[in-house]
């Protein structure tokens, strides 16, 4: 989809660019090296386009990646559910650690939990981090995955595989995903958080065959 942006008045019309293509650029520079570490400019540059059409379309940095995010998580939630959809809740909670590690070791070198990242700049330097309506943005996305997980724990209760509570089950479950973030960054030891994440499911079902 190509968007036309409307020029200012008395001013050069910029060029036409691909919404989509801006986004997905501007949230692998957001990924990759985080907010503060990202301008409109680098965005401009891989983009092909001027900083002042960045400008006209989207008004600030953050309002950039704070669309940019949306669209990345609205395709990972897409995924998330596709991934808790079939198989046994043994199945479905396996693959959704799966597909969660594999998120973080994207990329080469490894880009590592976005969600968690701008969770941790909302709280760095005064007046350098987030706003509120990032806050927001990320907490709905946890938010979110936790009611997907929830959902897939309840239909195991329905089908006999899982008698807890699912609430508390979920919060577990994302909760830990949030400590393979951080785990990641800190050794990028794959195996080590497959590890993890099949003990966790361990721990919510009882041991497979057990």
């Amino acid at each position: 989809m190509s968007a036309a942006i409307e020029p200012l008045e008395g001013s050069l019309r910029p060029r036409e660019f691909d919404h989509d293509d801006v986004l997905r650029i501007a949230f692998d520079q957001f990924w990759r090296k985080g907010v503060r570490g990202t301008s409109l400019s680098d965005i401009a540059r891989d983009a092909g386009v001027q900083r002042g059409s960045l400008y006209n379309a989207f008004g600030s940095k953050e309002a950039l990646l704070l669309c940019a995010y949306e669209r990345y998580a609205s395709e990972y939630l897409n995924s998330l559910q596709k991934t808790l959809g079939s198989g046994t809740l043994r199945e479905r909670l396996t693959a959704f650690f799966e597909l969660t590690i594999k998120n973080f070791r994207s990329g080469s070198p490894p880009r590592g939990c976005p969600t968690t990242r701008g969770l941790m700049e909302l709280t760095s330097v005064e007046g350098e981090g987030l706003d509120e309506n990032a806050r927001q943005a990320f907490a709905d996305l946890v938010a979110r995955i936790t009611d997907l997980v929830q959902e897939a724990l309840s239909g195991g209760i329905e089908r006999g595989e899982f008698n807890g509570d699912p609430e508390t089950a979920a919060l577990h479950i994302v909760t830990m995903t949030r400590g393979l973030a951080v785990l990641e960054r800190a050794f990028g030891d794959e195996a080590q958080l497959r590890k993890i994440g099949a003990h966790t499911v361990d721990l919510v079902l009882g041991k497979k065959g057990g």
